[in-house]
């Protein structure tokens, strides 16, 4: 490459230039045939998106990724650079990247007659092939494709019907590229028009001029199934020429769900040395997410993304960073408490329908919370019955009598974790209801478990939790209704 400048240097070399979608095909090819991972950093999709999403590459095919916000599909289609030659070679100077053996524009075609094998070459990068576009209702023919350009018309004492006084538009600008329009449906109708010829012939139209430029590009589109009723649509021709339709969906699993949290979420030394994070903290986490998208409260048509969970992850960080600052210690551990850090992450991220604004979106995200934990709890401990007799002993009878007879205790959200572990050391109960069930707990997540144990009583209603001011206050469920007489 840093040897070749000109175009008889090109030729001399035996360079063959590929069309884009041969170029990504043959790379793809050469990574399956050696089972290397062909969209590295993108999880939960290896069995689904990703095998619909190779095929249509393979087919030479242009892509529309459908499915709900925060499903990775702006990340795929960057990840498609990737499959990309390193450096292609174009004329130096072309607007439109122009390939040295089928030069399409004006421009290179003009310089190559002028002076030939002599034509000057650069290399063009692969990280430099990606365009990309948010459709928005301002975006205009104009825009994308391109329009006369006035001021070059008077500077160049051109006549307008000259074809050098066109100002290329960013699809012919990202001739030889990826090219991406995000929330394709928000495209107005008459603009998507203009892209028929484009998909299907591979040419442009700018105004009255009789152009034949068969641009070389990938297109991947994507877009959200409730942009169809909300704001738009994508024409129905235009949906025909697109090659493959390849529907993005949710983390399936915990698991996989906490590997792009911890892969995504943005967190610096300070923070990982500083807080410790139990398992069972990262889980929940997680299940918060899970429940939102099953959630009465919240538009399951819109979607959760996986955004809620990072940004969570973020802030349940943060919480106990900015306890442990205040309270002067290097050291500390996530606390149950501090998840009441993450509601801001929530509250903005969900769509309640009218029961949930009816609600209150800090009560539904406190709900959230309290769902997770009632999904979680029978894992680690044994399920506790809705009803039971008032003689009849069961695991937790031992901390429901405590709570009884020493009427509940405050868990204040900055109190040092000294206070924190005496106050809960009191609940004789819970550390003999966690040796029993849970004998091979981590010491450091072993006061983080008897908040966890907490926080269940009251999720499946043998206790009661008030937020106040300043914490939570923890009570014996009868007589928290009495208190309240």
């Amino acid at each position: 490459m840093n040897s070749i400048k000109t175009l008889g240097e090109l030729i001399k070399s035996g360079y063959k230039t590929k069309s884009i979608k041969d170029e990504l095909r043959t790379n793809l090819r050469e990574k399956l045939k050696s089972r290397t991972v062909t969209f590295e950093g993108v999880h939960g999709f290896e069995n689904t998106v990703i095998p619909e999403l190779e095929r249509a590459i393979l087919s030479r095919h242009n892509i529309n990724l459908l499915g709900l916000r925060g499903q990775a599909k702006t990340r795929l289609a960057r990840k498609m650079v990737e499959l990309l030659d390193e450096y292609i070679p174009f004329i130096t100077g072309s607007e439109i990247n122009d390939d040295p053996f089928n030069p399409i524009s004006r421009f290179a075609k003009d310089l190559i007659l002028e002076k030939g094998n002599e034509t000057p070459i650069s290399w063009l990068h692969r990280s430099d092939r990606f365009y990309e576009k948010l459709a928005t209702p301002d975006v205009t023919v104009a825009d994308l494709i391109g329009d006369i350009d006035p001021i070059k018309a008077a500077n160049l004492k051109l006549s307008y019907a000259d074809d050098r006084v066109i100002h290329f538009g960013m699809i012919p600008r990202a001739n030889r590229c990826i090219f991406v329009i995000n929330e394709l449906p928000d495209l107005q109708a008459r603009i998507q028009v203009a892209l028929f010829n484009i998909l299907q012939e591979g040419d442009i139209q700018i105004r009255g001029f009789k152009l034949r430029m068969p641009l070389d590009m990938q297109f991947v589109f994507t877009a959200n199934p409730e942009d169809y009723t909300n704001r738009g649509s994508i024409v129905t021709p235009l949906k025909d020429r697109i090659g493959s339709q390849i529907l993005t969906h949710y983390p399936e699993t915990i698991k996989i769900a906490r590997t792009i949290t911890e892969q995504e979420a943005k967190l610096d030394t300070n923070q990982s040395d500083l807080v410790y994070v139990p398992s069972i903290a990262r889980d929940l986490l997680e299940q918060i997410s899970f429940e939102a998208r099953e959630s009465e409260y919240i538009d399951n048509k819109s979607g959760v993304s996986a955004r809620l969970s990072i940004t969570a992850f973020e802030n349940l960080l943060s919480t106990a960073e900015r306890r442990a600052l205040k309270s002067g210690i290097n050291y500390t551990s996530i606390r149950l408490s501090d998840f009441i850090g993450i509601v801001p992450a929530i509250t903005g991220k969900v769509e309640l329908v009218y029961e949930g604004e009816q609600e209150g979106a800090g009560v539904v995200a406190q709900h959230l919370i309290d769902d997770a934990i009632h999904t979680f709890f029978p894992a680690y401990f044994p399920k506790i019955e809705k009803l039971t007799k008032d003689d009849e002993k069961t695991p937790y009878s031992d901390i429901l009598e405590w709570f009884f007879a020493e009427s509940g205790f405050e868990l204040l959200d900055d109190c040092s974790d000294e206070v924190y572990k005496s106050t809960l050391d009191k609940i004789k109960p819970l550390e003999i209801l966690i040796k029993k069930y849970q004998p091979h707990l981590e010491n450091e997540d072993f006061y983080f478990m008897k908040e966890f144990i907490l926080w269940g009583l009251v999720a499946y209603d043998k206790l009661s939790k008030d937020r106040m001011s300043e914490g939570y206050q923890y009570k014996d469920l009868y007589g928290n209704y009495i208190s309240k007489l």
